[in-house]
């Protein structure tokens, strides 16, 4: 093994040490001892006693996880952010504690900001910028933010990733991973895989992490209402980013949670939520591209009501078949059609058709179905509609698309500004020409006439392939070289079927051979005139058969590990 091996095993052995010491702080140490963990402990005297602080004071276990998460740092906090997102994967009381998780951190000393910056631009720090505050405007788990000034006079703002926070990350997510293997190789029963779901909780922080990614979604945005007069994005500086620095142009305005309802008209209240409804359900249906977390600290209010959206490191991607799927999802939920909801969850998430054709499935369908049937569009509630959607389909352990849920997450929040700002404000009522938009474009005369274009073009290309397809099949069965490749399903089973039957013969006929043995040697002993050597040998038989018997039995009974 290498040096730098054995030192990467040793930072992971300490950092997992670490978070179970933190756990059992917390009053999680019979899940610590429950999962074996306990030997990689400096202290198992440390995970016996009571946990004075955290366990005893009545705070529930959701409480309780996010503090543990809060404690442990950046990676922990935005896994948890993460999952907050994620009511396939965890209860909805655990979601909505996560969604207290809190960012703020110490702020970097300016000095290591500084080096930061000269590294990112070296020898072109200063013909870059002609100032920089040294006082940062936030201090966030992943990075800092300051502001600053161009060359060119241009005020802006530095988003600057935290010096080392990459290696933690690394470091972090590469013991999770082993973890999420050590859960999957211990529990099969929890309807997903702990592997896949760490891999994608990498490839969220990875992203959130490389603020090349945010430039060109914050670019892409921009663009897409360049000219809309009540929706903005900040300029990127391109020439003053790079991947652990971006830089964008300050906005000169509030952010939403700043700013009082009551200090605004009726009139101006309205505005604002009608323009962050528009931007968030334009982004979804009509660009298919959105910010996944338009809460209030991410809206800046600019005159005329105009809103102008920043942080744009969480984005989703949603095509024109998923949209088309989610208007699907709400027509058959309005019209009471099981079957068609049936289809809809086998389209959106590749489940086994074989669990939507279930009694209890298809009867809880039709129970969340009632709640909203008859209701017109105007009176729907979508993100109520999709939460509880998504809550059903935890239940039966389907996993969902991580973009829907970003939607999800995105129009519940534009809800809750909505709400603060104007509760008479009929968020459906406003986009419902938006989505019958959508509807009509699919099934409109247009959208009908190229579909069957395509389908025609696509049999064409079929039929002018289908020689050249059955020429080569053809020529490999005569030269012998034709294969077919056939799946046999679950056969694994029947392997282990008749390997556990050998066993059982195998050791049936040693048990056997025991014990009639053993009563061979203790009848000769009692029949020769000086009993003794044989006798002893018989019983030692009889009794090793017996307990040969017993381990067997107990194996049987004792539970064993599901296999998958």
């Amino acid at each position: 093994m290498k040096i730098t091996d054995i030192k990467k095993t040793i930072r992971s052995t300490k950092r997992l040490t670490e978070i179970l010491k933190v756990f059992s702080k917390f009053g999680f140490r019979e899940v610590i001892v429950d999962m074996g963990l306990d030997v990689f402990s400096s202290s198992k005297k440390g995970l016996d006693e009571p946990a004075h602080d955290q366990e005893d004071n009545g705070l529930s276990r959701p409480v309780r996880l996010r503090m543990v998460l809060e404690e442990l740092g950046p990676t922990f906090i935005k896994l948890g952010q993460i999952l907050a997102t994620r009511p396939d994967l965890i209860p909805l009381e655990w979601t909505e504690e996560f969604k207290r998780l809190q960012d703020n951190c110490g702020q970097v000393p300016f000095a290591e900001i500084e080096k930061v910056l000269a590294r990112e631009f070296p020898g072109r720090l200063d013909l870059l910028f002609s100032s920089i505050d040294e006082t940062p405007l936030a201090a966030a788990s992943m990075a800092q933010v300051h502001r600053a000034r161009l060359t060119d006079g241009s005020r802006v703002v530095i988003k600057v990733l935290r010096p080392g926070i990459r290696k933690v990350v690394e470091e972090d997510m590469a013991l999770l991973e082993g973890l999420a293997q050590f859960v999957e190789s211990y529990f099969s029963n929890l309807g997903y895989s702990p592997v896949a779901v760490s891999t994608e909780f990498s490839r969220e922080l990875f992203k959130e992490m490389n603020l090349i990614q945010e430039a060109q979604a914050t670019k892409r945005l921009r663009r897409y209402f360049e000219d809309d007069p009540n929706i903005s994005f900040p300029k990127v500086y391109t020439d003053s980013s790079t991947r652990n620095v971006l830089t964008l142009e300050e906005i000169q305005g509030r952010p939403l949670s700043a700013v009082n309802p009551e200090e605004l008209s009726a009139e101006e209240r309205r505005k604002i939520v009608a323009n962050g409804t528009d931007a968030v359900f334009k982004q979804c249906l009509r660009f298919g591209f959105f910010h996944a977390d338009p809460h209030p600290g991410n809206i800046f209010l600019l005159p005329g009501q105009k809103l102008c959206f920043i942080d744009c490191g969480m984005t989703g991607h949603l095509d024109k078949r998923t949209a088309e799927q989610l208007v699907d999802l709400v027509a058959a939920v309005s019209l009471g059609d099981i079957d068609k909801l049936c289809r809809v969850v086998v389209e959106l998430t590749d489940v086994d058709p074989a669990v939507t054709d279930r009694r209890d499935f298809r009867l809880e369908l039709q129970q969340m179905a009632s709640t909203f049937q008859d209701a017109d569009l105007k009176q729907l509630d979508i993100s109520k509609l999709l939460s509880d959607f998504f809550a059903m389909l935890q239940r039966y352990h389907i996993l969902c698309p991580s973009d829907l849920l970003f939607l999800t997450k995105a129009l519940t929040t534009i809800e809750g500004v909505a709400e603060h700002f104007d509760p008479t404000f009929n968020v459906l009522a406003h986009v419902e020409p938006q989505i019958r938009e959508v509807v009509t474009n699919r099934y409109g005369f247009t959208a009908m006439r190229h579909r069957m274009q395509k389908s025609m073009t696509d049999y064409a290309e079929l039929l002018e392939g289908l020689p050249a397809d059955m020429q080569r099949i053809l020529d490999q069965i005569r030269h012998g070289r034709f294969t077919l490749n056939l799946e046999m399903r679950r056969i694994e089973h029947l392997a282990d079927k008749v390997d556990l039957s050998s066993r059982v013969m195998g050791i049936s006929m040693i048990t056997s051979a025991l014990i009639v043995g053993s009563s061979i040697l203790i009848l000769a002993d009692s029949l020769s005139k000086e009993s003794g050597f044989l006798g002893i040998l018989g019983i030692i038989g009889l009794v090793g058969a017996g307990l040969y018997s017993a381990g067997f039995v107990a194996s049987f009974i004792m539970p064993k590990k599901k296999k998958k």
